[in-house]
């Protein structure tokens, strides 16, 4: 789950924190909150207790939760004191102490960022950081990864630097809408003289109910891109804006109830830290925990500050935490993440003496920078606070821009150059150096093939393909299928080419993270039972029942993960149950009078080839990996095809790895793109090799 697990922390009470006596106009409801700061402190902690990988604190991503109704209450609070104060609200003026509050502290870390990343990052890994603080500078990142399907749940060197900055870009988002909406709704009010608090809270409510059942839908349905979503995320920060509209009166009455209501209210945020892990389905109906708690906890505060949490949560060294905490979320995920890409995975000890450590610059850039800006005059006025935001989004933007630009890239060998696995047999085909690949490291993950080109891979949402996806001969008397996930998809080259060849009609049928073994799975980015993938595959059986064809070639993912009754498998149960769900879809493809082929599962490098490749031309050994290392999964697609008669074993190994070890290149040509998929480009390569290991169809 998060993160990111990894959000922003929604801005602090602006200048109140400071004065020595509150307004004269002051009451209960918005005086200075210590107590608020020391929540913050709390939020806080728990984020980095998560992300430095305590094993009590598999929830600590709610600490972003607690910082949304934070913020949600704080902003709604000074937005309503100044339409009830002027009978309107000026948009350009908040948006000008945001503006000076929150970015001039993003630019050193972006920055850094980029130029720590073009230090320790290839340049494979440095192109996506580059476009991810491009992303974070304009505050868009959480659609960035929401639409890429990120695993909030990954991190270390598997995580972007400034994934973090997902949830402030959802503050952003909030900040730039929610003035505009209270000022047509003071507008509304002033024009028929009615109550603006009331008219406001319904507003707020209606769209805090549709948020939190948008939120309790998506996070049923795509997990990872509910994580990032604003529009999942708005019914958090709208609670606290409702909070902030109670008149004080109501819940005054209430002072008794103000202790055991600021307990119960960290009571349940440090429940769900513990309780809840990366499986919990998030946000959601579970997020109610930590949001209703962070709500109990500012409203007993709003009636008494005298209670024991409250004058914990005031203690001056929480307090400090809770003040510096916008600084130090911000330093802390790119120390994790950049230390973890230089040094490795780090253990639990170490990854908490780098969060500890990232307190350092977070408390001088918040002293040097945030704090000094915050008290100068010089951009009190509201034009130019604006043109300070202007330039410091400016600044990381070209910081991104110019690094992207700036990436050195390989020369893309031409194609007589590049005889990939034909090189095998040939004196020198395994390389140790090369001067110019194909495809080059930078581009590797966008060598998939026509058929994912054409979108005949089905994304884990969809059932059906975008089109019908014959390829080879669309007119040719004999079908030949090939079928399964995207392990089994990146042969579609050399079958397209075989089909070609032999005036084949070539269906191309294959569905994102989907075996075609007849087994329940667990979808990873989806958080859930993967029923798509069950859904997809039954339609997908009886198309190639109906299409009567000469020969079907499948494979798929030898890892995917198995599920029985609604729980997840491990060991040797997930291996069995894919292995016996791969026996039943090979009796029942057999019974359908075709020749039947299983594709070996290639082998899995333990690291990322194309990064490492972009880094080491020189000597590409650094890249290869043992054969033993590549194949230490369980061989279920091979045992599979062993109990099955007819069923033939292709093989790929040979073809990928010798002697005992699998090059990262070969004749010229780079093995890996993306995790373990082989790149378009060499399984083209493949062509002669596989066409000899299909059975005769003619």
């Amino acid at each position: 789950m998060d993160v990111p697990s990894t959000r922003a922390l929604p801005d602090a009470p602006a200048t109140a924190a400071q004065r020595p006596t509150a307004p004269a106009d002051s009451t209960p409801a918005h005086r200075f909150r210590p107590d608020v700061e020391g929540l913050r402190a709390v939020a806080v902690l728990a984020v980095l207790a998560y992300h430095a990988g305590f094993a009590r604190a598999g929830g600590g991503y709610v600490g972003v939760d607690v910082f949304f109704v934070i913020s949600g209450y704080l902003i709604t609070g000074l937005l309503v004191r100044e339409a009830v104060r002027t009978s309107t609200v000026s948009p350009v003026a908040f948006w000008a102490r945001r503006a000076k509050r929150l970015l001039p502290l993003t630019v050193p870390v972006l920055v850094g960022v980029v130029v720590a990343a073009w230090c320790v990052l290839s340049p494979v890994g440095g192109k996506s950081v580059f476009a991810d603080a491009v992303s974070a500078a304009v505050y868009a990142i959480n659609w960035r990864l929401a639409g890429a399907a990120v695993d909030y749940s990954a991190l270390g060197s598997d995580a972007s630097p400034v994934q973090h900055f997902w949830s402030l870009a959802v503050e952003e988002q909030f900040y730039l809408i929610w003035p505009l909406v209270v000022l047509a709704v003071a507008l509304w009010c002033r024009r028929r003289a009615v109550p603006l608090r009331s008219r406001l809270a319904v507003t707020l409510a209606a769209l805090v109910v549709a948020s939190f059942g948008y939120a309790a839908y998506e996070v049923t349905t795509e997990a990872s891109a509910a994580y990032f979503s604003t529009f999942t995320r708005g019914w958090e920060l709208g609670l606290g804006g409702l909070l902030a509209l109670v008149p004080v009166a109501r819940l005054g009455r209430l002072r008794r109830f103000a202790t055991p209501a600021a307990a119960a209210g960290l009571g349940a945020i440090a429940l769900a830290v513990v309780v809840f892990d990366d499986n919990t389905p998030f946000p959601g109906p579970a997020a109610l925990l930590p949001v209703l708690g962070t709500a109990a906890v500012i409203a007993a505060g709003v009636v008494a500050l005298d209670t024991a949490p409250a004058r914990l949560l005031s203690l001056p060294p929480v307090r400090y935490v809770g003040r510096i905490s916008y600084s130090w979320y911000l330093w802390h995920w790119p120390a994790i993440t950049l230390v973890t890409a230089w040094l490795g995975d780090l253990p639990p000890t170490l990854l908490a003496c780098v969060v500890a450590l990232s307190a350092v610059p977070a408390i001088l850039s918040h002293h040097l920078l945030e704090d000094r800006l915050r008290r100068t005059r010089r951009f009190a006025r509201p034009g130019r606070a604006l043109l300070l935001g202007v330039a410091c989004t400016a600044l990381s933007v070209l910081a991104g821009v110019g690094a992207l630009l700036a990436i050195p890239t390989e020369p893309l060998a031409p194609p007589d150059k590049a005889p990939g696995a034909q090189a095998l047999t040939s004196p020198g085909g395994v390389q140790r150096s090369a001067t110019a690949l194909r495809p080059v490291p930078t581009e590797a993950d966008d060598d998939k093939g026509q058929a994912q080109d054409d979108g005949c891979l089905v994304a884990p949402k969809d059932t059906e393909a975008d089109s019908d996806c014959v390829y080879g001969d669309p007119h040719g008397d004999t079908t030949v299928v090939l079928f399964g996930d995207s392990h089994a998809l990146q042969y579609f080259n050399p079958m397209n080419r075989i089909a070609k060849q032999h005036g084949w009609r070539l269906l191309a049928l294959g569905k994102s993270g989907c075996t075609p073994a007849q087994v329940s799975t667990y979808n990873g980015l989806l958080k859930r039972q993967y029923t798509e993938c069950d859904e997809w595959r039954a339609a997908t059986l009886k198309r190639i029942e109906r299409e009567h064809p000469a020969l079907i070639v499948t494979g798929g993912l030898a890892t995917t993960k198995t599920m029985r009754d609604g729980t997840r498998l491990t060991g040797d149960a997930r291996a069995t149950a894919l292995r016996d769900g791969y026996v039943q879809t090979l009796g029942e493809l057999t019974g359908t009078g075709a020749k039947v082929s299983v594709l070996r599962d290639n082998p899995r490098p333990p690291s990322d080839i194309p990064s490492c490749v972009s880094k080491s031309m020189d000597d590409l050994s650094h890249c290869a990996f043992a054969t033993k290392t590549g194949f230490s999964y369980e061989p279920v697609d091979k045992e599979a095809a062993a109990r099955v008669k007819g069923v033939r074993l292709i093989d790929p190994s040979s073809m990928i790895c010798r002697d005992g070890v699998c090059p990262a290149v070969i004749g010229n040509v780079l093995v890996y793109r993306k995790d373990a998929h082989l790149t378009g480009t060499y399984t083209t390569t493949l062509t002669p090799w596989l066409a000899r290991q299909l059975p005769d169809v003619s």
